[in-house]
């Protein structure tokens, strides 16, 4: 069996990169609609963050689901399957007609938002020249701002048209990947030239026998999960609520600090390539504390935008190695699914971020500030000292390269 052509390779990615982009389109829709939500469904803000939490909570649930489904039938139509469920579940939560509903779709969601990443994650990283797999772990993840990026430019452009309910019926876009996928994308060769036996291999039996990787990895995921949604979710409402920007600067705060995402992502992904995954997500951990200052405690819009653009450099850029760093540390017969789970696991146990940072501010007279402050301080010295002191298996080999190499 012969590895997929340069162009296959080139399909796998631009498909994995826009599933998780779109994903992450669906799922800001709500952060920049909290209040409006709240609004309408007469509670408060802090009430409407359950959807949040839920969302996140039961994203292991669709991590395992979709794993093993991946795992067991292919990476490819489980891909395509998986796009089409958390699609038409963000259009029908602009229907809802009552918060019990709109809760309710909105955990759904979570399941299915919950198997995108993993799948996409290891169908990449299967399909790819090792040689590519920084550059590639980057841009994938880089699809999570980048979603968060075109959810700030329709909520620009067509918020005031459509109101709430219409941006997430906008969001049954992404549907129309799933015709890009079946008609380019090849299944993983790594998964095809496992053996039936292998396919079913038992997901409890492979995390018993890698117990101390898989408490690492879930522990590692959980302070990451605060990382990434400690920065961001309340941060548009930290923009509306105590520094009372309008949207058009909360639209533009929100564009520059996602392109340095971006930026953070692709270039720290890449430079792990040369330099190895731990020192380059200790490096950008670290560096996120200096920016705190600018980003949580300015006044003016303008140092506000400089320093949440630094601090998404730095927190994307920690987590633009995370694709590369976790299917590399996954045991192969489990890929699709241990990748998944174990971002998924941080997920449940980072799911009441937004909930613990609102009733934090709610505490202090409503000032969000030390609640983000406070959030960075502690995750970002975590994942230093957890990653400083981890493991790393840069070297491996996947697909129809060569047998791993042993994890050091």
């Amino acid at each position: 069996m012969a590895l997929a052509t340069r162009q296959q390779q080139q399909h796998v990615v631009a498909a994995c990169y826009l599933g998780w982009t779109l994903d992450a389109f669906d799922f800001f829709i709500l952060v920049f609609v909290l209040r409006d939500v709240a609004r309408d469904f007469d509670v408060s803000i802090t009430t409407v963050t359950l959807a949040i939490t839920l969302t996140l909570a039961l994203r292991p649930v669709g991590a395992w689901l979709f794993g093993r489904v991946a795992d067991r039938f292919g990476r490819r139509p489980t891909l395509m399957a998986n796009v089409t469920i958390y699609s038409l579940l963000e259009f029908f939560s602009g229907l809802a007609p009552n918060l019990t509903t709109f809760i309710l779709l909105r955990a759904l969601y979570g399941v299915a938002m919950g198997g995108e990443w993993g799948v996409g994650a290891s169908l990449t990283m299967e399909s790819i020249p090792a040689r590519w797999r920084g550059p590639v772990s980057g841009l994938l993840q880089a699809g999570y701002p980048s979603g968060y990026l075109l959810s700030s430019l329709v909520y620009w452009a067509a918020y005031a048209a459509v109101g709430w309910r219409g941006m997430f019926m906008i969001g049954v876009i992404p549907a129309l990947l799933v015709l890009y996928i079946r008609r380019t994308v090849p299944e993983s060769p790594d998964w095809e030239r496992r053996t039936a036996a292998e396919r079913r291999a038992s997901m409890l039996s492979v995390l018993r026998a890698h117990l101390p990787l898989s408490i690492f990895a879930i522990v590692m995921m959980t302070a990451f999960n605060f990382f990434s949604h400690g920065t961001q979710d309340l941060y548009p409402t930290y923009l509306q609520v105590q520094r009372h920007l309008t949207v058009n600067e909360v639209t533009v705060i929100v564009i520059i600090y996602n392109i340095g995402a971006i930026i953070g992502g692709i270039g720290f992904g890449t430079l792990s390539q040369f330099n190895g995954r731990r020192i380059m997500i200790v490096i950008a951990a670290l560096l996120s504390l200096p920016a705190i200052p600018l980003w949580a405690f300015s006044a003016d819009p303008v140092w506000i935008a400089v320093g949440a653009f630094l601090m998404q450099v730095f927190v994307q850029g920690a987590w633009g190695i995370i694709p590369a760093h976790l299917n590399e540390l996954s045991p192969p017969e489990v890929r699709g699914t241990f990748p998944g789970l174990v971002y998924q696991l941080g997920n449940l146990l980072a799911s009441a971020n937004a909930t613990i940072q609102s009733s934090w501010a709610d505490s202090m007279g409503h000032d969000y500030s030390w609640a983000l402050a406070g959030v960075v301080i502690i995750v970002a010295t975590i994942i230093a000292v957890l990653v400083g002191f981890g493991p790393e298996a840069r070297e491996i080999r996947m697909g129809l390269e060569a047998e791993p190499a042993p994890v050091h």
